[in-house]
């Protein structure tokens, strides 16, 4: 069956849902004072003239998922997050759709953002760059990855031990306290998977211990060619090797002398988004799509309650393949993140320069993204830098950083090999989530707590390089971000029952009101304030820490950094934000109070003031 006639009907997931007509409906109002050429990928309008060409339509109308955020569980959230984007998709596609089909142009839908694939010419361009109910007409080349470094020969022998690159990060000693990944199943979308690896076979959710059931649990992007697997293979296969060493770092254990798996106590589902190491915007939006709402094997009945935790994505979409807007993937991470799954990315092997993290999706600031550091704790050559200047953000990047280099772990024909890049430290930081996860389930679906949690446990890591003006002797930093991850550090953070409370968002602290022991003055350099935190906006007294959204505006000087820490202790190394002399940032903390039920803030600059702001959103009893 085609990639076209599966997707045209199987994005009618729904019943009901994006059944067109045949029957053309009326031609929408044409955009306004505008040419239609300037909707249009210049790489799009290059290929069309030339012939036909696929191309991504994304519609004006997408989904407003603000209110996910307000949602206590990630079931919730999930349910929810898709109920909305397929009743926009469904309200606002037809008539495109009509209009494609007029055209006799072939045609996908997608809900995970509200946009259609189609192949057509200039003149199919033109007609839907014309209309106002498209917003923009984006390019969808065909991207090869970044590949892995191959080390000592590409095979490893089979060592009788934990993994160092697995020891690391410290999370065998998370395992001690009887935590592995249990109840927790992370995604992986990468060029396939060798599902029945002795490493792998009893990780994969559709693993019984006696027979496979690959119904949610597998999905297949990849719609023609395919290599060895060929196209629409209905069990996980990989015709590449990356995506099962990536996977076995992630959850892989052979149960005899093989433990290359972080969290080998958690389940493993999986998509293609690769062929052969190339893929598409849309091969990487079908998979996204999927893990959001997972479908049996005839991409029927999609359940977002079967949707995994974290998902793993070691590859980019770089601008030199093609990938010329960097927003292409941008809605759809962030659709994805707002069903509250924690999306993990690796950073990019574009090697040391600043702004060399310049490839979607590690550049949004709805990524995890990751760099990759060797044996010494050291930052590798290749692993690419922040901030990001593609998209004009100056956004600080990596994340974090973990084992990169020279990692060992499980590929095809139930071999192990050894590769380096940033697509091999992303799966430690996946595989810690796992491990955090199944310790304190009540921070399932909690994105920002999660990702805070990791960030400040991080091993602080400095270095000579500044990029962006961000002095690398800051944490974080645009070469490490906040630091290499470490298992037993955000295991060890987890506030005692490791329980999370939502409660309406509410504002805490506003400095720039001048009013009342919650407000002004603004924040003077070098000085430390305390505030009382229990017992406003419904944090109870005995409250362990506090989820918060902290923002700082109006700095007079720069660079200068804010810390907030637990009332009668000493000042933590590592700040909560830094920031730049004027600049308004803001970033999501997980932030202790002290035996009092109060935080102390430390303004961190040269000279002058700067005002606070802080919403909270939960907290830890």
């Amino acid at each position: 069956m085609s990639r076209w006639k599966i997707l045209s009907i199987g994005a009618a997931l729904v019943s009901g849902l994006l059944l067109t007509t045949a029957n053309p409906a009326p031609s929408a109002t044409r955009t306004p004072a505008t040419s239609w050429q300037d909707k249009v990928d210049p790489w799009v309008l290059g290929k069309a003239a030339a012939g036909e060409t696929e191309f991504l339509l994304f519609l004006r109308e997408q989904a407003d998922l603000t209110l996910a955020a307000n949602l206590k569980t990630k079931a919730e959230k999930g349910a929810w997050v898709f109920r909305r984007l397929t009743e926009v998709a469904q309200k606002t596609q037809p008539p495109v759709l009509a209009a494609l089909d007029t055209l006799g142009a072939r045609r996908k839908s997608y809900w995970v953002a509200n946009m259609i694939e189609v192949e057509g010419g200039l003149a199919t361009v033109a007609a839907m760059a014309d209309r106002s109910d498209v917003a923009r007409v984006s390019a969808n080349p065909r991207v090869h990855f970044s590949e892995p470094f191959v080390g000592e020969g590409g095979r490893a022998s089979s060592p009788d031990a934990i993994e160092w690159n697995v020891q690391q990060i410290r999370a065998p000693q998370v395992w001690t306290f009887g935590y592995t990944g249990q109840n927790i199943v992370i995604g992986g979308q990468d060029t396939g998977f060798q599902w029945n690896h002795p490493a792998l076979v009893n990780k994969y959710r559709g693993w019984n211990g006696v027979s496979a059931n690959h119904n949610y649990n597998w999905h297949d992007a990849i719609h023609s060619g395919g290599g060895v697997c060929g196209p629409d293979s209905p069990a996980p296969c990989d015709d590449n090797n990356h995506g099962t060493h990536t996977m076995g770092t992630m959850v892989g254990d052979d149960g005899v002398s093989n433990q290359i798996g972080v969290a080998p106590g958690a389940k493993w589902i999986g998509c293609r988004n690769m062929d052969q190491g190339n893929g598409t915007p849309a091969t990487y939006s079908e998979c996204f799509q999927w893990f959001i709402a997972p479908t049996d094997s005839n991409g029927q009945n999609p359940d977002p309650s079967k949707a995994p935790h974290v998902i793993n994505n070691s590859w980019g979409c770089p601008p030199s393949e093609g990938c010329t807007d960097p927003n292409v993937l941008k809605t759809v991470v962030e659709n994805t993140r707002a069903a509250g799954i924690v999306v993990v990315v690796s950073a990019g092997n574009s090697g040391s320069g600043c702004s060399s993290v310049m490839d979607p999706p590690a550049i949004y600031a709805a990524s995890f993204s990751v760099g990759a550091t060797d044996i010494t704790d050291t930052i590798a050559g290749f692993s690419s830098r922040g901030p990001v200047t593609v998209d004009g953000s100056s956004r600080l990047k990596p994340d974090i950083s973990g084992p990169g280099v020279s990692v060992r772990s499980s590929v095809r024909n139930n071999g192990y090999a050894i590769f380096s890049g940033t697509s091999m430290a992303g799966p430690h930081v996946a595989g810690t989530v796992g491990l955090v996860l199944s310790a304190a389930p009540n921070l399932i679906g909690q994105v920002s707590a999660i990702e805070n949690l990791l960030k400040t446990t991080a091993v602080a890591r400095t270095t000579a390089q500044s990029c962006g003006g961000v002095s690398g002797s800051q944490i974080p930093n645009n070469t490490y971000g906040w630091g290499r991850v470490d298992a037993l550090s955000a295991f060890q953070a987890l506030p005692s029952a490791a329980s999370l409370y939502t409660v309406t968002p509410c504002r805490l602290i506003d400095t720039r009101d001048p009013i009342g022991t919650w407000g002004g003055p603004p924040l003077s350099a070098g000085s430390d304030r305390t505030f009382p935190i229990a017992g406003r906006c419904g944090i109870p007294a005995g409250a362990k820490a506090v989820s918060v959204n902290l923002a700082v505006t109006q700095p007079t000087t720069g660079p200068g950094f804010l810390t907030l820490y637990p009332g009668g202790t000493s000042l933590p190394l590592v700040s909560t934000i830094n920031y730049s002399a004027g600049q308004t940032r803001a970033n999501n903390a997980i932030v202790k109070l002290g035996a009092a039920g109060d935080l102390i803030v430390r303004c961190g600059q040269g000279s002058g003031t700067a005002a606070m702001v802080l919403d909270v959103n939960g907290y830890f009893q």
